[in-house]
């Protein structure tokens, strides 16, 4: 069997740590920011991703090797880039525009995207289709995190 797909896939998952951890400047206007209590320590949120993101390449070589013609191919190929270009638009516009607004829109198309992978795979592969969970789970938790950080600070764009 081919290993490309899992290279493709683990070389994906690596850009999206990469490239949204250099989208997530910790500046003093974040730390400044009022949070909840129930935030997670900034600590953990490099480990959560790396982890989410790596199930995440593991899903996608999976549903590859899983599907069973082209066209289901092509459905992994646009779910999982769809979901990469929604997973990249958040820390920008949380972070370098400081817009955590616009963030909260924003993360709707990313949770939808996650909705999309979990629908779509699952009749590629039930396993890829449950490999998306935990990045499900953590975007809803991140949705309702970041809701109450626009409810403390706003409004933002003065």
């Amino acid at each position: 069997m081919d290993n490309w797909p899992i290279y493709a896939a683990a070389g994906w998952a690596l850009f999206l740590g990469v490239v949204g951890g250099l989208l997530t400047p910790l500046s003093t206007w974040y730390f400044n920011l009022k949070k909840p209590a129930w935030q997670p320590p900034d600590w953990l949120f490099g480990p959560a991703w790396t982890v989410i993101l790596g199930l995440g390449g593991w899903s996608a070589a999976n549903a590859w090797y899983a599907a069973g013609n082209d066209a289901e191919r092509q459905a992994v190929v646009i779910l999982f880039a769809v979901n990469g270009v929604c997973h990249l638009l958040w820390s920008p516009l949380f972070f370098k525009l400081r817009r955590p607004d616009w963030a909260l829109v924003e993360v709707v198309f990313l949770w939808a995207s996650l909705l999309a992978l979990i629908v779509g795979l699952w009749q590629i592969s039930v396993l890829s289709s449950l490999l998306i969970l935990p990045y499900f789970a953590w975007v809803s938790f991140a949705a309702v995190l970041n809701r109450a950080i626009v409810r403390l600070n706003g409004p933002f764009g003065r």
